[in-house]
């Protein structure tokens, strides 16, 4: 039996569906063709930019919405976090995202769950409001929550 150490009267999380899952890659442009090739995927828009984290990011529908999306991650800046996960475990996965219905309030029941938050607050993302869950919370995977509400 496994136990929490979250109260019983605290609220737990309410998450889910998968938004997306995101792989780093070392170039948006070269990485494309080959999702393009094999899986038939296109980008749902133009890759962006997002200064504030040094990445560039595309997103490729897998079918009609509401379905997960795959998001390619290109760092930026060599100093950053992403590069930095990129030169030392390669291309491959790097969060999945899962929605939330009211991030604010699955923030505070995971924080009363001592679950180790890399955000505690939400903050903007390529797609809305986001926070982040340290992979060391659950089996070394980095966790991504967007705001159900914005736009995906």
């Amino acid at each position: 039996m496994t136990t929490s150490n979250r109260g019983l009267d605290a609220p737990a999380a309410r998450l889910g569906p998968i938004d997306h899952v995101a792989v780093v890659v070392r170039s948006i442009e070269a990485s494309l063709p080959r999702y393009r090739e094999l899986f038939g995927l296109e980008p749902a828009a133009p890759p962006l930019d997002l200064p504030a984290q040094a990445v560039r990011v595309v997103f490729l529908s897998t079918g009609p919405g509401p379905s997960a999306r795959i998001e390619l991650i290109e760092p930026l800046d060599e100093a950053s976090g992403v590069a930095r996960f990129l030169a030392g475990r390669g291309e491959g996965l790097h969060h999945v995202c899962l929605r939330s219905a009211d991030l604010p309030r699955d923030l505070r029941a995971l924080a009363a769950a001592e679950v180790e938050l890399i955000d505690r607050e939400p903050r903007p993302g390529a797609d809305g409001s986001v926070a982040f869950v340290h992979p060391g919370t659950l089996n070394g995977v980095l966790w991504e929550l967007i705001s159900q509400e914005d736009p995906t």
